[in-house]
C-alpha cells in the first residue's frame, strides 16, 4: 500500500511507525489495536498521510482526549503560529522549565547593527540568545540558511555588554529553535559553529517532543475539549501550557464556558498532567 506525505513524496505504508505514534500517545494496546484495525478497513491506494492521522486523531479521540492531545502535539505546535509570537513565548516556557531565567522580545545594540532577539535566557550566569523560526506546515524544513544568518547576528552581539538580567550582561552562547525538522546540512553546519539546536526530533532523545512528554509542556493548543478561537483567547491571557490551567481554570470562566464545559477540559487538562 502505498500513501502520499505531506510533502508529497509518495511512500510505502508502515503500519509500525503508526502503531508506535499511537501508543506514544499514552493509548492502551487495546485502544491501538481497535484504532488500527479500524483504519486498516479504510485505506487505500495513494491515501494521504494527512487522511490516515485524521482518522486516528477522531478515533483516539472517541477513546481518550487526553491520548488525542498527546496525539496531536506537532499539531498543537502549527497552532502557535502564523505569526510565530506565541511559539516565542511558548519556548521561552521551556528554557523557564529547566531553571532558566527569560526574557522575550529584546531589542540589543550589536557592533554593526541591532538585533530584535526572541528570547534571552540566562542560567549559572551564562546568557544565551535563543532565535525561533517557526514554519507553517509540518513537512517544512528549516535548512543551512538559518544557522548561517544566526551565527553572523550572534558574532555580532557576543561579548558586548548589556543591561537585561543585571548590568554589564554577555551573550555567550546562542539556540536556534524551530516548530518543525532541522536539514542535515543545518545540523553539521551549527555543530562545526557552536550553535545548539531544538526542533521537533532534534536532538534525538531530548528534543520538543521529548521535552513536552518528560516535564508535561503541553502547549494549550493540544487540547481536544475546546475550540481554536477559545485557545487563542487562553494565549492572550498568557496561558501558553496545558499544566497553567491546573491553578487557573477560573480563566475558562472569563473566556465564556459552561461550568459542564469547564469540567470537560479540566479533566483532559488533569489527564494530560497526570500521564506519560
Amino acid at each position: 500500500m502505498r500513501i502520499v506525505k505531506s510533502s508529497g513524496d509518495v511512500v510505502v505504508f508502515d503500519q509500525m511507525k503508526l502503531k508506535r505514534s499511537l501508543l506514544n500517545s499514552g493509548a492502551s494496546n487495546a485502544i491501538v489495536d481497535d484504532v488500527m484495525r479500524r483504519i486498516d478497513k479504510d485505506l487505500y491506494e495513494g491515501i494521504s498521510t494527512k487522511q490516515i492521522y485524521k482518522m486516528a486523531f477522531s478515533l483516539l479521540k472517541k477513546a481518550s482526549n487526553s491520548n488525542a492531545a498527546r496525539y496531536n502535539l506537532k499539531e498543537a505546535i502549527q497552532l502557535l503560529g502564523p505569526a510565530g509570537f506565541f511559539f516565542e513565548k511558548y519556548i521561552a516556557r521551556i528554557f523557564a522549565s529547566e531553571n532558566y531565567e527569560t526574557k522575550t522580545n529584546l531589542t540589543l545594540q550589536g557592533k554593526c547593527v541591532s538585533h530584535e532577539i526572541d528570547v534571552v535566557a540566562r542560567k549559572n550566569e551564562i546568557i544565551t540568545m535563543v532565535e525561533c523560526k517557526f514554519h507553517v506546515g509540518k513537512a517544512a524544513v528549516t535548512d543551512v540558511k538559518v544557522p548561517m544568518y544566526i551565527l553572523s547576528r550572534f558574532n555580532d552581539l557576543k561579548d558586548r555588554h548589556f543591561d537585561i538580567f543585571s548590568s554589564k550582561d554577555k551573550i555567550s552562547t546562542c539556540w536556534i529553535v524551530t516548530s518543525s525538522r532541522f536539514s542535515s546540512d543545518a545540523i553539521d553546519f551549527a555543530l562545526c559553529s557552536g550553535l545548539n539546536l531544538l526542533g521537533w526530533d532534534y536532538p534525538k532523545n531530548n528534543n520538543l517532543k521529548t521535552k513536552n512528554d518528560s516535564n508535561y509542556l503541553y502547549p494549550i493548543t493540544c487540547l481536544t475539549t475546546l475550540s481554536i478561537a477559545e485557545k487563542d483567547k487562553l494565549m492572550v491571557l498568557d496561558l501558553l501550557l496545558v499544566k497553567e490551567l491546573l491553578n487557573n481554570f477560573n480563566s475558562l470562566e472569563k473566556i465564556g464556558l459552561s461550568s459542564y464545559r469547564i469540567r470537560n477540559v479540566m479533566k483532559e487538562v488533569s489527564d494530560l498532567c497526570r500521564n506519560n
